[in-house]
């Protein structure tokens, strides 16, 4: 019983004086999401635009390629020839 006594003499009021204009975002507040999301679209196919154009292919050091050739990696010494 009580708790009935309290929504009614407390909650009630507050319900009759919102005005329901200012609890909503409105007009202006889809626009400004709209904005944004146009914007997050936009982004996203420029960087998808710009990650194609990437090449993830490492070249090999030109310092290390003069060194490297006819040497085993872990000795450091030349490899027999096959054949």
């Amino acid at each position: 019983m009580s708790f009935s006594l309290a929504v009614t003499t407390h909650v009630l009021p507050l319900a009759k004086e919102l005005d329901k204009d200012k609890v909503t975002p409105g007009v202006l507040g889809f626009i400004v999401f709209a904005v944004m999301a146009l914007a997050v679209w936009g982004l996203m196919k420029s960087m998808n635009k710009h990650m194609g154009k990437v090449d993830f292919e490492e070249t090999p050091d030109p310092a290390s390629s003069g060194k490297g050739a006819g040497t085993s990696p872990a000795s450091g010494k030349a490899s027999p020839a096959k054949g």
